[in-house]
This record gives structure tokens, C-alpha cells and sequence, in this order.
């Protein structure tokens, strides 16, 4: 069972449109000619999801691929520091943006690591 960040985020993310259409997992499968089962699999991120499925479940839900992947809405400050973020990403090297991805992964350990020593209470 995968149960990588990923297929847990692509799943919230059908789920949570699924539920704006006020739609059954049920109803969505039917709809993607999809069984029902793989549908709550793929939502919970137990099962990896195809880009052929992702196709039928966006034409179900009348969506885009790009409308499936864009989490604008979850929470406007981070929405806002992704669109800054993306802004000055674009202007840099492939190069630099791998080596402002490995400072920023330095910066989450170091931020975990501090917080585990921190005593709770």
C-alpha cells in the first residue's frame, strides 16, 4: 500500500472536490467508470493513481488536470507565499532552485530538531 505523501494529497484533493459537487464516491466512480472501492483506495492514498485515471476522474468532475492540482483556497497566506515563491523560482537556474530546495530542507531539519529538543509544557 503506497501511502506516500503524494497519493495522501491527491486523494484529500479528489475527495474535496468530489464533496463540492455533492457527489457519492459511489457517483463519481459511475461517472469515471471506475469501480467505487478503488475511488475510497485512491482518496485515503492507499493506491497509486494513473495519469489515465486522473484523466476519467477530472472529465467526471469536469475538470482540468491543472484545476486538480491547484490548491488555491486551502489557505490564503500559504496561497500567497506559493504564488510569491513560484515568481522568483521561475527568474532562477535550474541549479539555483535545486540548491534553495536543499536550504530549505536543511532549514525543516533544523527546525524539527529544535523543536524535539524544545521541553513541552
Amino acid at each position: 500500500m503506497p501511502k506516500t505523501e503524494l497519493a495522501k494529497i491527491v486523494g484529500e484533493r479528489i475527495r474535496s472536490l468530489r464533496k463540492k459537487q455533492k457527489l457519492s464516491q459511489e457517483e463519481l466512480a459511475h461517472l469515471a467508470a471506475i469501480h467505487p472501492t478503488y475511488i475510497g483506495q485512491l482518496e485515503r492514498g492507499e493506491k497509486n493513481v494513473t495519469i489515465d485515471t486522473l484523466e476519467k476522474i477530472t472529465n467526471a468532475l469536469n475538470i482540468s488536470l491543472e484545476e486538480l492540482f491547484r490548491f488555491s483556497g486551502l489557505n490564503k497566506d500559504v496561497d500567497g507565499a506559493i504564488v510569491q515563491l513560484n515568481k522568483h523560482l521561475s527568474e532562477f537556474s535550474d541549479q539555483d532552485r535545486e540548491t534553495l530546495l536543499d536550504m530549505i530542507n536543511i532549514l525543516i531539519d533544523w527546525r524539527d530538531r529544535t523543536n524535539k529538543e524544545q521541553p513541552s509544557g
